[in-house]
């Protein structure tokens, strides 16, 4: 039996790609190397999955001074890793990418295992940039990225397959089946700081909107549900809840809006500043709503009155919407990324 390790944490988006890959492997032994964070929970609760932890460093943007130990952790982070692979014995390894990524990439390439890497965004991020110059493919979701060398393969966006299998009976049974068009505001697992104050006094939109509103796990115990205003502590499982949205309102990583493109949902995507992040998101967004997949809002331009006027625009021209998502042919990137981990292991 053949054996691949996954790698990736620390959002989600890092995470549930490697887990579509995964639940469709037969006959692979399966690991995954990761940090005691987000992906040692997600991964955990998969019986076939092996999971290894690592101490893992990320690279602070923000205050460059807090990255002179990075060196020095990263060599012990490579250093676990290595000794996990010698253990496991590996015949490739699959990587989302990220800082969790970083270490076990250039284990393996001391090993001489070989590795692919998928890159979610337009844009590379600074560990993929590392990981792609020895990785034996680079799987991009988007042609624009694929562009960039001969080794770089447009597969798209690894998608779980659960996510085709929503029940929205389940979702308007707690919301009494409203008479009003659905909005879900997505704000991710721990919640969104801008959505929560933009929804702390919703009335300006629960007039014409049934909203359902992904808090966060720490503030649901401070917002309380109003009439036609249903907050979540978070959105599980995510896709009863998407079948049951007619808009959804969310940031814009890759992850979240591909999910979106692929059950032909109108989004309105709220990308995170440049200042929050490495403008990932604002190219993400600026891409899908000039196809006509979406709207955005940048971060500057956002309050009340501009989401309410957006909203509002969405669906008088909600056809506009529906007929460019249904110009988009089908998902097979977790089937075109098996194809290469065969290929190549």
């Amino acid at each position: 039996m053949k054996k691949i390790v996954f790698t990736g944490g620390g959002t989600a988006g890092h995470i549930y790609p490697n887990l579509a890959i995964a639940e469709q492997l037969k006959n692979w032994e399966i690991h995954y190397i990761g940090s005691n964070g987000m992906e040692k929970d997600i991964v955990s609760k998969f019986q076939n999955i092996i999971f290894h932890e690592i101490e893992c460093v990320k690279f602070d943007r923000s205050r460059l001074i807090k990255n002179f130990k990075v060196p020095f952790k990263l060599y012990l982070s490579i250093k676990q890793a290595k000794k996990i692979l010698k253990e496991i014995k590996p015949d490739i390894i699959f990587s989302k990418g990220g800082f969790v990524a970083l270490p076990v990439a250039r284990a393996a390439k001391k090993l001489k295992i070989p590795l692919i890497t998928h890159e979610s965004d337009l844009t590379l991020g600074l560990a993929n940039k590392i990981i792609a110059r020895t990785a034996c493919a680079v799987c991009t979701t988007f042609h624009q990225t694929s562009k960039i060398s001969p080794s770089y393969i447009c597969t798209g966006q690894p998608i779980r397959e659960n996510m085709f299998h929503g029940d929205k009976s389940k979702v308007l049974t707690k919301l009494r089946y409203p008479n009003k068009p659905i909005i879900l505001f997505v704000g991710g697992s721990l919640g969104s700081v801008r959505m929560n104050e933009l929804l702390a006094e919703p009335e300006y939109l629960t007039g014409d909107y049934c909203i359902i509103h992904s808090v966060g796990k720490n503030n649901i115990s401070s917002i309380k549900p109003k009439d036609s205003y249903f907050p979540f502590a978070y959105l599980d499982p995510i896709c009863d809840y998407y079948a049951a949205a007619d808009l959804v309102v969310t940031r814009a990583g890759s992850g979240v809006i591909n999910e979106l493109l692929t059950l032909q949902k109108p989004m309105l995507m709220l990308p995170l500043s440049k200042a929050a992040s490495r403008g990932d998101q604002i190219e993400n967004a600026k891409l899908f709503s000039k196809l006509g997949y979406g709207e955005m809002i940048l971060d500057e331009s956002l309050n009340k009155q501009s989401l309410k006027q957006t909203i509002d625009k969405m669906f008088k021209n909600a056809n506009f919407y529906k007929k460019n998502l249904q110009k988009t042919g089908k998902n097979d990137a977790n089937a075109k990324i098996i194809e290469l981990i065969e290929n190549f292991s």
